[in-house]
């Protein structure tokens, strides 16, 4: 049975951490995902991992802003280190970092690889997590998702395939082209056109349009060992965590 994990991002506007902890336990899911914004608000790394032992919860993966990765790869080894995870992932970049040229993007990519070698040598792994934004031809027919990946054969790609339909490619296609450096991925939904605006048209996952009994049975023939369940913007994440694992145990 797939033991599934739980991006804690989705449940940054409700309770505290604990609650949410507690909470994705009582559902079922044998691992969370963090995200950078825990960490900063966390001052005591021990408190939280012994919550997750408490809970029966593992952290596995983790996201890092880039910034903090090429700034502070000690700091992030650290945290790594002391929440038992084995993959740090960047999850993205802002909007004055997506350059619109195919040697900007190669150049990130290769400073990507170069920040992460200091978690590489403290035997993490460490790699990309993708949006739409990698998608949008650059040049002619240069996808920024190839341009980042193509800065070291080390760099592995948490694939999020709702973000690929987003940026208006096939997931299953990506998935195939990449098959081999997928260690995690991402499994949200997207609801119908026009459906669940208050929710920036995301959907429990099961309860969407994306086609999620063909991706995880292509996914599980991919080195792919971590399932993290996200939703963007829940307006009741205890809903989305429920509703989402009952649906995934039926992948």
């Amino acid at each position: 049975m797939t033991d599934f994990s739980y991006q804690l991002y989705s449940s940054r506007n409700f309770g505290p951490l604990e609650d949410t902890l507690r909470m994705v336990a009582e559902f079922g899911y044998g691992a969370v995902e963090a995200f950078g914004g825990i960490f900063a608000e966390c001052s005591d790394l021990s408190a939280l991992r012994a919550t997750l032992d408490d809970c029966g919860l593992t952290m596995p993966t983790g996201h890092f802003g880039f910034e903090m990765v090429r700034d502070q790869p000690d700091r992030v080894r650290d945290i790594a280190s002391a929440m038992g995870m084995s993959a740090v992932i960047v999850p993205a970049v802002g909007p004055d970092l997506r350059v619109q040229s195919a040697e900007g993007w190669r150049s990130f990519g290769r400073a990507l690889a170069e920040a992460g070698k200091p978690l590489q040598d403290a035997g993490l792994t460490f790699g990309w997590h993708n949006h739409d934004f990698e998608f949008a031809a650059v040049e002619g027919e240069d996808k920024p998702l190839d341009l980042i990946l193509a800065g070291d054969p080390s760099l592995v790609w948490e694939v999020d395939a709702a973000w690929i339909v987003k940026g208006k490619e096939d997931p299953a296609q990506w998935i195939a082209r990449y098959s081999d450096r997928i260690i995690a991925a991402h499994v949200k939904d997207i609801a119908p056109e026009g459906e669940a605006t208050d929710e920036d048209g995301w959907a429990d996952v099961g309860h969407g349009t994306m086609d999620w009994t063909a991706l995880m049975q292509q996914l599980r023939g991919t080195p792919c060992r971590h399932f993290v369940m996200e939703h963007d913007n829940p307006s009741d994440d205890r809903r989305f965590a429920r509703r989402s694992i009952e649906a995934a145990r039926g992948l």
